[in-house]
């Protein structure tokens, strides 16, 4: 098996991944919060954890992967834990149940993760369906001296964890640094500390979503859920645990003391986390104006003020995007996210974005142009060296970057060999197949869309048309119209190029 080495975010270095019980590998990342449309941040986080996922299946390993979907226990102030609960406000603001909310959201950000081709998660839990697993929790670490209950509300004692466990041993932050960074909030009197953070929550009368427990007719907090249902599905501690950068200081920090509490070990081996976007090198901000959707990338359309849905399927779209010159394909999109390594920034930008789409054209046509190679009986090339770089490249926490650039090592060695420049063996052009098959179409997730593909049908048969009558053209001795055709077709953005084999064309 292929040694993987993989930045472990808690030692800040790069380890060697040995599973706790090979081949069997426990993946847990955090999923979404639906009160809202799924966003590009969201695309990037959760494409990057696929590509891994897709790999390690890839390596033989048997991987259960689990993705939570948070609906309950998220409330506006994530630092304080105070405020609305995000899906109860979107709840009471559109005159919805909660439940209604979590469903519709939960469409849309499933169909935008299969436009993106992502392979949905082993198992998919939710917040409210395991309750009773956060409150056995709960009381596991009220038992074990790590909590206490204030009025009905359960808070996680951090200043008496840190007496004997590093509570920043993930964002490498001291608890004095911390306390001097977080300020006094009013209405909070009932917790001991200020870092403190609420277990459980006792409902007011207005809270919708509410449930039983030994302390008060309430709901859990937002931390809770992730270590009671990486528990339950992965054991007390497990192999991976993947999410965006910004869980670090709150989110996963206090999973980490939740689990510590609970069972008195850690309860991760490798944390992993992918960093954020950028829109022409600023960020995103709805202040800005430059916050967009997954469905108006792909349209390069606005999403109307009055669509019901942003949901690719369902949206109602107004007229050009004022941030994109065109719309961008989802696995131009997936290809352009790839180009850029997981734990750095991703600036989107229509160059960029361009650029990508044609590079995944180059790798795209050189598939096609591999399926007719004529070998030769010695070869130019090293495939399978080649073939190991890109192992290579995925060995090295998932360096997509670089084994892009190793595929479009391969794309010239297909181009070359087609134009005679070359020679490659059958048993090459098998290994480069092979390469395609595992590293572009299975761990990468990259395939043509089916609209695409009869698009390109049609496109094919009418230049083909075109090409058989400029040929007769030639043969005729009419070279104006034959002239004439191949200038429209180039006009028309199509590039011809012309062989003793005959004339072959591509979109410029």
């Amino acid at each position: 098996m292929q040694p993987l080495f993989i930045y472990n975010t808690v030692t800040r270095k790069k380890e060697e991944f040995k599973p706790i019980n090979p081949p069997f590998v426990g993946f847990y990342v955090c999923g979404p919060t639906l009160y809202s449309d799924v966003h590009i941040g969201n695309c990037r986080t959760f494409t990057s954890f696929d590509i891994m996922y897709r790999y390690l299946l890839h390596l033989g390993y048997k991987v259960r992967y689990v993705r939570n979907i948070t609906d309950v226990g998220h409330l506006e102030d994530e630092v304080a834990g105070e405020g609305e609960d995000r899906i109860g406000k979107q709840a009471r603001i559109k005159q919805l149940e909660p439940m209604e909310i979590v469903q519709r959201y939960s469409f849309g950000f499933r169909e935008v993760m299969s436009l993106l081709n992502t392979l949905p998660p082993s198992i998919e839990p939710t917040a409210s369906g395991h309750i009773p697993e956060q409150i056995e929790m709960i009381e596991n670490i009220i038992k074990n001296g790590f909590a206490y209950v204030e009025d009905g509300n359960v808070y996680f004692n951090v200043e008496k964890f840190a007496e004997a466990n590093n509570y920043g041993i993930l964002s490498g932050r001291s608890i004095e640094d911390q306390l001097n960074n977080t300020r006094d909030l009013d209405g909070q009197q009932e917790k001991k500390g200020r870092l403190d953070f609420a277990l459980w929550k006792k409902a007011k009368p207005e809270h919708i979503m509410r449930w039983k427990s030994p302390w008060s007719i309430g709901f859990p907090g937002w931390h809770i859920e992730c270590s009671a249902m990486s528990q339950k599905y992965l054991g007390n501690t497990f192999d991976i645990h993947g999410g965006g950068m910004d869980l670090i200081p709150t989110h996963h920090t206090n999973e980490i003391a939740q689990s510590v509490g609970c069972c008195g070990q850690a309860p991760v081996n490798y944390w992993v986390h992918t960093n954020m976007l950028t829109l022409n090198g600023q960020k995103m901000s709805r202040s800005l104006g430059n916050v967009f959707l997954p469905v108006e990338l792909f349209t390069g359309k606005k999403l109307s003020s009055n669509s019901p849905s942003a949901t690719p399927s369902q949206a109602i779209l107004e007229d050009k995007h004022p941030l994109f010159d065109k719309a961008f394909s989802p696995m131009a999109v997936r290809f352009f996210m790839m180009q850029t390594h997981y734990r750095s920034t991703l600036d989107f930008s229509n160059e960029a974005l361009t650029a990508s789409e044609k590079g995944f054209e180059r790798i795209i046509d050189a598939f096609k142009t591999l399926q007719n190679l004529t070998s030769s009986n010695s070869s130019s090339e090293d495939i399978k060296a080649l073939q190991q770089k890109c192992y290579d490249a995925m060995n090295d926490d998932f360096n997509t970057p670089v084994l892009i650039a190793n595929l479009f090592d391969a794309v010239r060695i297909i181009n070359s060999c087609n134009d005679k420049k070359l020679n490659l063996t059958q048993n090459d052009i098998e290994v480069l197949k092979t390469i395609y098959n595992d590293f572009v179409f299975n761990i990468m997730g990259l395939k043509l869309e089916e609209a695409n593909n009869k698009a390109n049908n049609v496109l094919d048969n009418v230049v083909n048309v075109l090409l058989n009558m400029r040929n007769q053209a030639k043969t005729d001795k009419n070279f104006t119209l034959s002239d004439e055709i191949r200038n429209k077709l180039i006009e028309a953005g199509i590039q011809i190029k012309d062989s003793k084999e005959g004339s072959t064309w591509k979109l410029n």
